[in-house]
């Protein structure tokens, strides 16, 4: 029996890998103009970082880390989310002491939980993801939803939505926790497990439960909107004025609660729209997560960011039907007519390649025919036919397979002519 790969993950192919390319090239291009710089942080943390960062009621540390202890007894976690790891990173490097404030970083990389999988939702997954660290500006919200908003509809998404929601300030926060618990203690023996620990720990997780989603007392929990101080209000009216400055739609969605513990202020969601794109309609989630740096033993920093799933992205794009502009085709196909003909095309090639051409040859000893239907596949521009004829006469074929012209050139500059044909 052969070795299959493990449940929940994917081989990327060709002819994928090129859409997956073009997604992360437009992401870099996207945030080059924001002024966003890569950082690329370990694969694998200590677990004391998400157990910390990302919070010990979550349902990602309870139930969907891979957590294991390495060789020399430390406990090591596969990262499940990136904003943790970039945080630490921002301590350890300290940033907070840059020239240029805030620190503008974005990343790409594969994460990693242990969930039950599903369209949309794999063991590994690729997420892009940006953090701006060192504002409390409401300004620099918005520039982070104009930027995953951005490259969506710069990829061809127009059936989208974006939800946005304020978790207020800590002073908010403790006020609408103490009424969550008022509303749910009394009947909290109705809901699950998970719920019932939360209830004490953080029961604004409660609202995010998917088992008891339903539940009358959901319906009528409190609010945070009801519970935002002065300055939480003021602070979220700031987003909407930019957003609506930005001619940016959103929905404000009270109910929305952002699946990590670090959040506050902000929360958002983008969701797809498109018919057929399935149940898990999110496509990129984020917020503010004023108090992150200082739990991780930073100094105060303000932070925002987002992540997004590639791959639910590229389900978006296939439920629009959107075909990306990907670049199709080679420069040459070099055709190979007898034995001395062959060994001369590796030369050939390879000085084709140096010159930033793009080239394929025959490396199966196949009739011309087949050769031909080789560069037809590989939507070759030219083809280059040499035989032993053509090779001792110094001469080469150049055929263009758009026009079917077809012209000799000397072989022996061949490169040079051929830089000029292409021009």
């Amino acid at each position: 029996m052969s070795i299959q790969m493990p449940r929940g993950t994917q081989d990327i192919l060709p002819g994928q890998t090129e859409i997956w390319q073009y997604i992360e090239n437009a992401a870099r291009d996207l945030c080059r103009r924001y002024q966003y710089k890569e950082i690329r942080t370990p694969i694998f943390e200590h677990t004391e970082l998400f157990l910390r960062g990302v919070g010990d009621t979550t349902d990602i540390v309870q139930k969907e880390m891979y957590s294991f202890q390495d060789r020399g007894g430390r406990d090591i976690t596969l990262r499940p989310e990136g904003t943790a790891s970039v945080v630490r990173s921002y301590i350890e490097h300290k940033m907070f002491g840059w020239a240029n404030q805030p620190v503008k970083l974005f990343y790409f990389g594969p994460m990693f939980r242990y969930e039950r999988p599903q369209a949309g939702r794999f063991r590994q997954f690729v997420q892009f993801g940006i953090e701006a660290l060192g504002s409390a500006d409401p300004a620099i919200d918005a520039e982070v939803l104009s930027l995953v908003l951005g490259l969506y509809q710069q990829l061809g998404l127009k059936k989208l939505k974006l939800v946005i929601n304020s978790l207020g300030d800590k002073e908010s926060r403790t006020n609408h926790r103490n009424a969550l618990i008022n509303h749910f203690e009394p009947r909290i023996g109705e809901f699950c497990s998970d719920c019932q620990n939360r209830l004490k720990k953080n029961p604004l997780r409660i609202l995010d439960c998917k088992k008891d989603r339903d539940h009358e007392l959901m319906k009528t929990a409190p609010s945070i909107i009801d519970y935002l101080n002065d300055e939480s209000k003021a602070y979220f009216e700031k987003v909407q004025k930019y957003l609506t400055d930005l001619k940016i739609e959103f929905v404000v969605d009270p109910t929305l609660v952002r699946g990590l513990d670090y959040y506050n202020h902000t929360a958002f969601e983008v969701m797809s729209d498109a018919e057929g794109f399935g149940a898990i309609t999110t496509l990129c989630g984020g917020g503010r997560y004023n108090g992150l740096a200082e739990e991780l033993g930073g100094p105060e920093t303000p932070g925002i960011g987002f992540a997004l799933s590639v791959e639910r992205l590229v389900a978006a794009l296939e439920a629009e039907k959107v075909e990306l502009p990907i670049e199709q085709g080679i420069d040459c196909y070099l055709v190979s007519l007898g034995e001395a003909a062959k060994d001369y095309t590796v030369k050939l090639a390879y000085e084709l390649r140096n010159a930033g051409f793009t080239v394929e040859k025959d490396y199966q000893d196949r009739k011309a025919k087949a050769q031909f239907k080789s560069a037809d596949r590989l939507q070759a521009k030219f083809v280059a036919i040499l035989g032993d004829d053509e090779l001792a006469s110094n001469k080469i074929n150049v055929k263009n397979m758009e026009t079917g012209n077809q012209i000799e050139m000397d072989l022996a500059s061949f490169v040079d002519n051929f830089k000029k044909l292409k021009a």
